[in-house]
């Protein structure tokens, strides 16, 4: 049974907070797919990916490819993973079921902590898997880092 892990994200943007997490969830030798609500945003993700340094470049792709079940890292609006994922990250508000989180090694969900309706959404999708019995961490970057600040 896996976990739910809440990314408030305060002090560094989205395109710098994803490749970190990524980079984490690939050590672990875990396939990843990435959830957003938007096409438009996925492909601009997918260009932040790209522009990446040399030394840190995370092979991934869009969904819809020929390729994506080879994906190491799947960019998706979709519910259905195509490569066979251990670890979801959704951005932007994308839909988490509890079956999800129970099904994968990890589950995270970063949110902008700067827009009141992310954080509305993030407290209810909090309420929604604990409620259905999910592991949930919340971590904060307030203090510069990274820190656990919440567990249920």
């Amino acid at each position: 049974m896996g976990a739910a892990y809440f990314y408030h994200l305060t002090r560094r943007p989205l395109q710098e907070t994803l490749p970190v997490l990524l980079q984490k969830a690939r050590g672990a030798g875990w396939r990843i797919v990435v959830r957003g609500q938007a096409s438009d945003q996925m492909r601009w993700l997918d260009e932040c990916l790209w522009q990446g340094s040399e030394d840190s470049f995370l092979a991934h792709g869009l969904a819809g490819g020929p390729h994506d079940a080879l994906q190491p890292i799947l960019l998706t609006t979709s519910n259905e993973s195509a490569n066979q994922p251990e670890c979801l990250l959704t951005v932007d508000g994308a839909a988490v079921t509890p079956e999800e989180v129970q099904a994968l090694e990890r589950v995270c969900i970063l949110f902008d902590g700067n827009d009141e309706t992310a954080l509305q959404l993030a407290r209810d999708q909090w309420k929604s898997l604990t409620g259905a019995g999910c592991s949930a961490q919340y971590w904060s970057e307030e203090s510069g880092r990274w820190e656990k600040k919440a567990e249920a």
